[in-house]
């Protein structure tokens, strides 16, 4: 038995905004569906939305779904939460929005509410004319025969959603939950976008290590190093530091307690406090008494 929430529950069995949207004559209105999934899958949605032209308004929405609690669920839930939305606004909610408005979906049935993102994105794809992704087996880009999931597709719920293992990816997008010969596929590409993201993480942070610090970053940083690394290391022997001034890459301190009249204060000047100071601030800067 899946631990659904009360709202789960309350719209599985009293579902909103459930049937279609008729087409209208009306001025300056516009009814458009997008649906994604299949029957022969275990999951299909199709979104209604009725759509002011001037504003780009959704002035109402409604579902027709096939599949479980979640699924029905999570459809109506997307209906009330993108009325009177932009467009604009309503492609901004992500499948955590959904399942955030439900209070939480088990992480196996997470693929619902993802069902129901994409069900939006082709909906108003549509209406403005945007060609939609085609699952199809052209080029190597199926991934999962037995649901129809390509490796865009994939590829976006990793990211999206910050997946890791082959199995939060099934729960979120059901690919490799048939036969399971996907699997490696879907590995692969997991590793391919924590080698995308660590490959980032060092472009940015060389960014921001060859980008000047501000006078004010520098002097905020050099306080964090005194009071992070070198700090304790004097204290432990009785001695303590005070940051005086910064002149440009001159760095002004007063040793205390211990410290003072110590024959190796030079000595720590130089090995302990501004060596920490050129390695984590600047190469270029030197440490004086004050």
């Amino acid at each position: 038995m899946w631990d659904y929430s009360e709202k789960v529950l309350d719209l599985f069995y009293n579902p909103v905004n459930q049937g279609a949207i008729a087409d209208t004559d009306e001025p300056d209105v516009a009814v458009v569906y997008g649906e994604v999934g299949s029957i022969a899958c275990g999951d299909a949605l199709r979104l209604h939305l009725k759509i002011q032209e001037s504003t780009e308004i959704i002035q109402d929405a409604s579902f027709q779904t096939f599949g479980c609690t979640s699924a029905i669920a999570s459809s109506s839930a997307l209906t009330e939460i993108i009325k009177q939305k932009t467009l604009d606004e309503a492609l901004a909610i992500t499948n955590h929005d959904i399942a955030d408005y439900l209070g939480g979906l088990p992480e196996a049935k997470m693929h619902c509410s993802v069902m129901g993102q994409e069900a939006l994105e082709a909906a108003i794809y549509k209406y403005r004319g945007i060609e939609v992704e085609q699952h199809e087996d052209d080029d190597g880009t199926l991934i999962c025969s037995c649901y129809g999931i390509s490796e865009p597709r994939i590829r976006r719920v990793i990211i999206e959603n910050d997946l890791t293992t082959v199995e939060q990816v099934t729960n979120y997008v059901k690919a490799g939950g048939g036969c399971g010969s996907c699997q490696a596929g879907i590995e692969d590409l997991l590793i391919e976008v924590q080698q995308e993201r660590a490959a980032l993480s060092v472009r940015v942070a060389s960014e921001v290590a060859n980008k000047p610090l501000t006078p004010m970053q520098k002097i905020n940083l050099i306080q964090q190093v005194i009071a992070e690394d070198v700090r304790p290391i004097l204290v432990a022997d009785g001695g303590d530091i005070e940051l005086y001034d910064v002149n440009g890459d001159v760095v002004r301190v007063v040793l205390t307690g211990a410290c003072v009249g110590c024959g190796s204060s030079n000595e720590t000047l130089k090995n302990a406090i501004e060596a920490s100071l050129q390695a984590r601030v600047s190469p270029t800067l030197t440490v004086v008494p004050a």
